[in-house]
């Protein structure tokens, strides 16, 4: 099978054509819930392919081969490199495919900025609106958390840090800054954090602090 990109530099990209997400594994594509979906979840899988380095610039990316190595239709590739072809990821030109736009070191740190800077402000929103159940609900989670990460289980630890953290953005009240945490977490590949020496151990140390000050507040 052909790599999507032009000249085939990357042949290993193959590995990451899994655009099912680990909570769906077992399901086959035409059980998915339309073609919007589905671009959706390709544009993911690139996306993380283009942050970890497996496509970079200037790599073309063609329409039909990464269809091909897919196993599905050229419509929803499509629409996928065109989403992120709005984000800026990768560029449309004529007669030769998309190509990868460079992403630097200081674009991949001004990223996770506004993640921080979001995520702490709808924390705080949180800390002026969680419930007596929803305290402790985090409370049980970062016991698990602990747990997990005593256990060295670093995919568990990831699960329950995602969770820990959907709590308290829904309490926040505050839907749009919250979609707009989503548009940037979308650009971490799914598991990264768990690849990182040490994280699960500071992930459950900070989530104590973190939940802490909420129960103080």
């Amino acid at each position: 099978m052909p790599s999507p990109c032009r000249g085939g530099r990357r042949g290993s990209f193959r590995r990451y054509a899994h655009v099912v997400p680990a909570d769906r594994a077992g399901e086959t594509m035409p059980v998915l819930e339309g073609r919007h979906q589905l671009s959706e979840m390709v544009a993911t899988h690139v996306r993380e392919a283009i942050m970890i380095g497996e496509l970079r610039a200037p790599d073309y990316i063609r329409t039909e081969h990464l269809a091909a190595e897919l196993g599905i239709s050229a419509t929803p590739v499509r629409e996928a490199l065109m989403i992120l072809h709005s984000e800026g990821a990768v560029r449309w030109e004529p007669r030769r495919g998309f190509r990868v736009l460079p992403l630097t070191a200081r674009d991949v740190a001004d990223l996770f900025d506004v993640q921080a800077y979001i995520a702490g402000e709808l924390a705080a929103r949180a800390a002026e609106a969680l419930d007596d159940a929803e305290i402790e609900r985090l409370g049980v989670l970062q016991a698990r958390l602990e747990d997990a990460a005593r256990a060295h289980d670093a995919e568990q630890v990831d699960r329950l840090n995602h969770e820990f953290h959907r709590t308290i953005n829904r309490s926040s009240g505050s839907s749009r800054m919250t979609s707009l945490l989503s548009l940037t977490v979308h650009y971490v590949p799914l598991g990264f954090f768990g690849t990182v020496e040490g994280w699960a151990e500071a992930s459950a140390h900070d989530h104590s602090a973190v939940l802490t000050a909420l129960r103080t507040r």
